[in-house]
């Protein structure tokens, strides 16, 4: 028996409800290789799973938690032996698939990446999904041309995960980057992991008439969406690139076609999800490379798997600040 976080949902009423229960490995799904987790970490996709499941979840009972790094225990594939350490993000682990919130996983072999050189597997986890998109959008932004010494890289959402990262990850690279945020008291948490500007959220949240303003950024990181995400393409400079990650502002896109015909704007859309095994390893590598390890431990907190349903709640809400690490042994 172990201990794993348990979704149900009352048929009735439709209403779900989570709560630590004991399973066997006999419960586990499907798969060729069976994990003892050691860390997982808490996304908004994850706030979904724990709560109403926001049509992710395709059945009941389920064990949420998109994401895990642990040791091999068992495995059928070749490319795995017991004692390996491993990360897993994507694949709809933790949606449609049983996920991290559990002791023991059991997972394809396809799905799962070596854990890097330089890189724990608690330090994985405080990257986790959110840090391994905003590494994502990085390097999209990089094969698109963006240098430094091109101008600021703004990056909206800065205080959520995905922007955290992206935030340290940019500074530590040598880019002048701004961050935007809606919560004024995340101002020294930002500059202490490398932002340079703080934009007030509402300096961005009004859509204007005009296509065009400025030419400021030289690149974007985007978690928002929505109107500021038209906002911002207005204000790129020419041939910038927009990395989008995230709609945390809402899907719609109420803006024009003018910046990308007369500046060449870029607008890049970016999936952690179904990444391919040569890109995650490679974004893998640049993450214990390029990440500083000291900015990564300032945007942790701690919590185990009896904090997860309150936390689920409250990353919906947009009430978490940076990364959390969930020690799903304690």
């Amino acid at each position: 028996m172990f201990n794993a976080l348990v979704v149900e949902k009352d048929e009735e009423s439709g209403k779900t409800s989570a709560a630590v229960k004991q399973i066997t490995v006999d419960d586990l799904p499907e798969g060729e290789v069976t994990v003892a987790v050691e860390y997982s970490t808490v996304n908004y996709k994850d706030g979904l799973c724990i709560g109403p499941g926001g049509g992710l979840v395709r059945k009941y009972p389920h064990v949420p938690g998109i994401d895990f790094a642990g040791t091999v225990e068992e495995s059928s594939d070749d490319r795995y032996s017991p004692g390996d350490k491993v990360v897993l993000t994507g694949w709809r682990v933790g949606e449609a698939h049983w996920g991290g919130y559990a002791q023991k996983a059991r997972v394809k072999a396809d799905w799962l990446v070596p854990l890097p050189e330089g890189l724990d597997t608690r330090q994985a986890m405080a990257v986790g999904t959110a840090g391994f998109t905003a590494m994502l959008a990085v390097m999209a932004l990089e094969d698109h041309g963006l240098k430094p010494g091109h101008g600021p890289v703004l990056v909206t959402g800065a205080a959520g995960g995905v922007g955290s990262v992206a935030t340290a990850i940019l500074a530590h690279l040598g880019h002048e980057v701004a961050g935007v945020t809606g919560r004024p008291e995340t101002a020294d948490y930002l500059r202490s992991i490398g932002a340079t500007q703080i934009v007030p959220r509402e300096d961005l949240a009004e859509t204007v008439k005009r296509p065009l303003e400025s030419e400021t950024w030289a690149g974007c990181v985007d978690a928002v969406g929505g109107a500021m995400l038209a906002r911002v393409l207005g204000q790129m400079k020419y041939g910038a690139s927009v990395a989008a990650v995230g709609l945390a502002g809402g899907a719609a896109l109420p803006a024009t076609v003018v910046p990308f015909l007369l500046r060449g704007v870029n607008l890049l859309g970016i999936d952690s999800v179904m990444q391919p095994f040569d890109n995650r390893v490679r974004a893998w590598g640049r993450i214990a490379h390029d990440l500083p390890m000291d900015k990564l431990e300032a945007m942790v907190q701690p919590a185990c798997l009896g904090d997860l349903p309150g936390l689920g709640a409250d990353i919906l809400k947009g009430q978490v600040r940076g990364r959390v690490v969930v020690d799903v042994n304690a």
